[in-house]
């Protein structure tokens, strides 16, 4: 019998996530209260699928797209062995989805929260079964970025850490795991890069290209912190840094002025179609 997995939120990260696990053969519920981004999530994954089909002629587009079912229902999550949550980066609208759950999920079900930067140990606080609850930040696009970074909480269960160790291995997924802290370690360090080259570029010190192939030239790395900026999104990566300094109360971490202007005027990156760059 194959195993079931919740997916929590259908914007970038869990289409992603839905897709991946799709692929390996779970069963994925892919929930989000709103049809119109489950309508585009759909139709997103298909497009990727069939563009990777093209490449790939192993790759069965209808299998895994049947594995995917769509909701706007938490009840539907009832019977689900992991839940994998995505929502914003917001700590209220987090526990409101972990409290929803409480009365849903069968006593075995573990949830993982793929979150940014928030606290593991603070999620599991939300719920009556914090032993559960682990932290598994995947990498944007998890289809593609075989890596996640795997964060225990103070309470989570050495039973919980070892399932979702098969569970990832099973999708062919490397991971390293540390323990809980704001940000982890993949955030508190790339979102200081982030904020740091959004200041550069507020302070006319150079321009959001120059600062990126600087990185990708003399440092080796794909990406520029800019150019990763628009690929998380700008409004995501504002929401971490001040998760960041909330919880450090540390300056290092306080929102350069040109994020915010960038949030408030729409240009939120990929997503938007603007950002430091334009799409």
């Amino acid at each position: 019998m194959k195993q079931c997995i919740g997916v929590i939120g259908a914007g970038i990260m869990g289409k992603g996530v839905a897709q991946h696990f799709a692929k390996y053969g779970y069963e994925v519920i892919l929930l989000d209260k709103n049809p119109d981004v489950l309508e585009k999530a759909e139709g997103e994954i298909l497009r990727d699928l069939k563009m990777k089909s093209m490449f790939d002629k192993a790759l069965n587009v209808q299998e895994i797209m049947g594995n995917i079912s769509l909701s706007k229902e938490y009840e539907k999550l009832g019977n689900v062995d992991f839940i994998i949550e995505n929502v914003w980066e917001k700590e209220e609208v987090k526990r409101k989805v972990y409290e929803q759950l409480k009365a849903i999920i069968n006593g075995q079900c573990i949830c993982l929260a793929n979150t940014s930067c928030i606290p593991i140990t603070r999620i599991g606080a939300y719920t009556e079964t914090p032993e559960r609850v682990i932290g598994v930040h995947f990498m944007n696009p998890v289809p593609t970025n075989h890596f996640a970074e795997v964060i225990l909480g103070k309470k989570t269960a050495q039973k919980t850490i070892e399932k979702v160790e098969e569970l990832l291995k099973s999708v062919h997924m490397d991971y390293e795991i540390v323990q809980d802290s704001a940000g982890f370690v993949s955030n508190r360090i790339s979102h200081l890069f982030m904020n740091e080259a959004a200041f550069l570029v507020y302070e006319g010190v150079a321009k959001a290209r120059q600062i990126d192939s600087i990185f990708k030239k003399a440092f080796g790395h794909k990406m520029g912190p800019l150019e990763t900026a628009d690929l998380i999104g700008i409004d995501t990566v504002v929401d971490s840094l001040e998760v960041l300094y909330k919880d450090y109360q540390d300056t290092k971490f306080k929102v350069c002025p040109l994020l915010r202007r960038m949030v408030e005027t729409g240009e939120i990156g990929r997503k938007s179609k603007k950002g430091f760059y334009s799409y």
